[in-house]
């Protein structure tokens, strides 16, 4: 079932990018299931059916961002385990990676550059009898304009940049994985989670850094959204991440995942939405405001007995979008 799905996925994204604006309807009538259903980030968020997915997504950014390729640095597969397969044998697939083509007409409104744009993404995909039934997109859409010159918020407390797969370069599993591999990984995750989740139960703001040690490398990476960055080493990604979040954002709530599974050393979730918070003032450089919630990925490399990278999106947009902040809006105020 797993490698079933991993090669019906892998063959998706491979006609996909090679097929031009006119043959998505002929290509989403061949993969997507007649009760598609799709997610995405703000401003697109819930779509449902095939047509409208080319028509409020692909379509405009097609247009706009001209040859169009999918730059795959992580692709896994496995079974949901927060879902019973037992009765409708659904296999879950994620890539990750960037979306690279030439930004030659504005999308959204965001002005074109003339110049490549890398859209870092992660597409999961839940496969059911031989058609892809739903669909999460999370793409990082503050890391878009930034390269077009429209940054919206304070300056960032980490990195950003065109950040890399695994440091292993074995991100890429079409194949098989060990089953006690995978099993380790996915328990290392949830361990993980179980002890944030802990944290926020119990009302503390702040971390141990001894917490985060139980389950990750020393030297650690965070690949965080733009708006926050990556940060490198236990040390800086609670000083340059982890701090400010617990710190800056009460009434903390785990709403649990759509999706978690893990594949040999890598693993995924994303949730719809994963945590709901009430800002009180300083994150993100942003004053105190209200309650509301976060649509996040998390994407992981367990390397030995610890995890060793993250790639994080989460959507900014509609998390501020919640608080009465349209970044969207404001840059188009700001250019006209």
């Amino acid at each position: 079932m797993i490698q079933q799905a991993k090669d019906f996925i892998w063959e998706y994204c491979e006609s996909f990018d090679n097929n031009d604006i006119s043959s998505l309807p002929e290509l989403f009538n061949q993969f997507m299931s007649d009760e598609y259903r799709w997610k995405g980030v703000y401003p697109f968020r819930d779509l449902s059916g095939p047509d409208a997915v080319i028509e409020h997504f692909w379509q405009p950014l097609k247009q706009s961002v001209k040859h169009l390729q999918r730059r795959i640095d992580i692709f896994i597969g496995g079974d949901n385990e927060i879902e019973d397969n037992s009765s409708t044998q659904a296999v879950w697939v994620m890539n990750m990676g960037h979306f690279t083509g030439l930004f030659d007409k504005p999308w959204l409104d965001i002005p074109p550059t003339g110049k490549m744009l890398n859209i870092r993404y992660a597409e999961f995909h839940r496969v059911e009898n031989n058609k892809i039934t739903d669909t999460g997109l999370f793409i990082d859409l503050i890391g878009v304009m930034q390269q077009a010159g429209v940054y919206p918020l304070p300056p960032s407390t980490g990195q950003y940049f065109v950040y890399p797969g695994p440091r292993n370069h074995q991100g890429i599993l079409r194949g098989e994985s060990d089953l006690l591999q995978t099993k380790k990984t996915l328990d290392t995750v949830n361990r993980m989670v179980e002890d944030l989740n802990q944290l926020n139960l119990s009302g503390a703001m702040g971390c141990p850094p001894e917490v985060l040690a139980q389950t990750w490398h020393q030297d650690m990476i965070w690949y965080g959204p733009c708006g926050i960055g990556a940060s490198y080493t236990i040390e800086r990604y609670q000083k340059q991440h982890q701090l400010p979040f617990r710190n800056s954002l009460g009434d903390k709530k785990y709403n649990g995942h759509i999706c978690r599974f893990a594949d040999g050393e890598l693993a995924c979730f994303f949730g719809w939405p994963n945590l709901t918070n009430t800002p009180k003032g300083g994150f993100l450089g942003m004053p105190s405001s209200v309650q509301a919630d976060m649509q996040v990925v998390d994407v992981y490399y367990r390397k030995g007995d610890k995890l060793s990278e993250n790639w994080v999106f989460i959507d900014i947009p509609w998390w501020l979008k919640q608080q009465g902040l349209d970044v969207l809006e404001r840059m188009r105020e700001m250019q006209f």
